[in-house]
């Protein structure tokens, strides 16, 4: 019997210090974190340029860089979504933005501050009307859309309730 309950707690020892492996190993981000710290000063708290409003057409702003360091690491994220791919029930592909609204009024915000995220199990959508966390890996890899252009993309894994704390 004690040799039973010493395996048991060996077990769950060994699941509990993967998990908080797996968990270390995972980087808990904020946008301004998606911009190197020589630029970060050409941007507002939103993570916004400064922008001149007395155009008549307002176009995304392309100021600023990725930080390539950042590629291939396992990410979380909180942000906005903007659905893109998928059906009434489940989203597969998706832009993460810094705030709600983002890419839907003008002018969306620079390349560096949108994440194409693509989902493949599908996020329901019920769960994509406020902030979230993303989890997956991040690429530091431009994609164009008709709604803006992404510096980053995600292969997601996870989607989780956003807490501030």
């Amino acid at each position: 019997m004690k040799k039973l309950i010493l395996l048991c707690l060996t077990v769950l020892t060994f699941g509990l210090s993967t998990n908080t492996a797996l968990a270390e190993d995972t980087l808990t981000l904020d946008w301004i974190d998606l911009i190197p710290e020589n630029e970060r000063n050409q941007f507002d708290s939103y993570g916004m340029p400064a922008v001149d409003h007395t155009g008549d057409v307002m176009q995304q702003s392309k100021v600023g860089s990725v930080r390539p360091e950042l590629n291939g690491s396992k990410v979380k994220i909180p942000g906005f979504v903007i659905p893109l791919e998928g059906d009434e029930n489940m989203v597969t592909e998706f832009l993460l933005v810094p705030y709600f609204g983002a890419c839907i009024h003008v002018p969306p915000p620079p390349p560096n501050q949108i994440i194409y995220v693509h989902f493949p199990e599908g996020a329901p959508v019920q769960q994509l009307w406020d902030v979230i966390y993303v989890v997956g890996t991040l690429k530091t890899e431009t994609v164009s859309h008709e709604l803006a252009e992404t510096a980053y993309v995600i292969q997601g894994t996870e989607i989780l309730e956003y807490d501030d704390m």
